[in-house]
């Protein structure tokens, strides 16, 4: 989809290829194609583990501003997308050009219309069920600059990362329903900003901390919100980390969305993980929405479990008993 904008731009003439200097591609997903570029002089530029391992293979991965154009690739969120931009506009050298593209439903017309306000931006090319418009780099855009917010508990988080203004209902229910003592070896997989491995390393007898969190943003939250010298924080994907030791617990409130489509596939992959992770004796601590078909996967991967907590919308699974992967 976003491969059809950029052929079209470049076919039109609303973009020209820069004759010389880097391009940068901020917020690429894996799905994009971005073989219309010249490959030789992109730097894709994602928070997103699995995104950023996906392009790794294939073009560097590291800042190395300033460009001469970039690609910003819209997040649902209106403020992370605005500090993306503001990222880009930061990085470009003054007249190289910024577009600007995205999907109608993660908002793209309202990301136009806010950038309309502020530089001068070319006609939207509709294309694919999204937008993608041009601006030069030269206008001052640090207002929208990502900047910490302070939240109840005295944590701080970013624009964009999960339930940014206080932690999710799910998270709060998990947290009460842990027990005392977890064991000495604990792993919070999806740990966001931080909130369950507060929690964690409240308990007694915990040792080591591993935060495992996808999101860069997130985990820069956790790094702020944790300070404990007993937590390890880990950028990576959860369900291929692998920890030094098998663990005593893991704890986990798992993403259940791929984008804006729900995905249970991921929150079994993480049950999964979870099974890899655990010493025989270990214990998964699970929350999920009531909704998601999980119990087939927790079946397959621990001989036993049970429900400890519950609302409306939220069950609390105590999983024990992990049972040996198959080959």
């Amino acid at each position: 989809m976003r491969s059809a904008r950029l052929i079209q731009a470049l076919e039109t003439g609303v973009l020209a290829l820069p004759a010389a200097g880097p391009i940068a591609v901020y917020g690429a997903r894996a799905g994009d194609d971005l073989s219309v570029l010249p490959a030789g002089r992109v730097t894709v530029l994602t928070g997103f583990r699995p995104d950023h391992d996906h392009f790794a293979n294939g073009f560097p991965t590291t800042p190395a501003a300033p460009y001469a154009a970039a690609l910003v690739c819209l997040p649902r969120s209106r403020e992370a997308a605005r500090a993306l931009v503001a990222r880009a506009a930061a990085e470009v050298g003054p007249g190289g050009w910024i577009a600007v593209d995205g999907q109608k439903t993660d908002g793209i017309d309202t990301a136009l219309k806010d950038l309309r306000a502020r530089v001068a931006l070319s006609d939207s090319l509709s294309k694919a069920h999204g937008k993608l418009a041009v601006f030069l780099a030269g206008p001052d855009l640090s207002d929208w600059a990502a900047s910490w917010r302070a939240i109840e508990g005295g944590f701080q988080t970013l624009p964009g990362v999960f339930s940014a203004d206080g932690p999710d209902p799910g998270s709060v229910l998990l947290a009460g329903a842990l027990p005392q003592r977890l064991g000495a070896r604990v792993a919070d997989l999806g740990a966001g900003w931080g909130y369950l491995a507060r929690a964690i390393l409240a308990r007694s007898g915990v040792r080591r901390l591993d935060l495992v969190e996808a999101e860069a943003d997130a985990l820069a939250c956790a790094r702020r919100n944790v300070v404990d010298e007993r937590a390890r924080f880990h950028w990576a994907d959860a369900t291929s980390f692998r920890p030094e030791t098998l663990l005593d617990a893991v704890v986990t409130n798992p993403p259940f969305h791929t984008g804006r489509a729900p995905d249970p596939a991921l929150g079994a992959a993480f049950i999964r993980a979870a099974r890899r992770m655990l010493a025989p004796d270990g214990a998964l601590w699970l929350v999920q929405n009531r909704h998601l078909p999980y119990d087939a996967a927790l079946a397959e991967a621990f001989a036993e479990q049970r429900e400890v907590a519950a609302t409306g919308a939220f069950r609390v699974i105590h999983a024990t008993r992990p049972r040996r992967a198959k080959p």
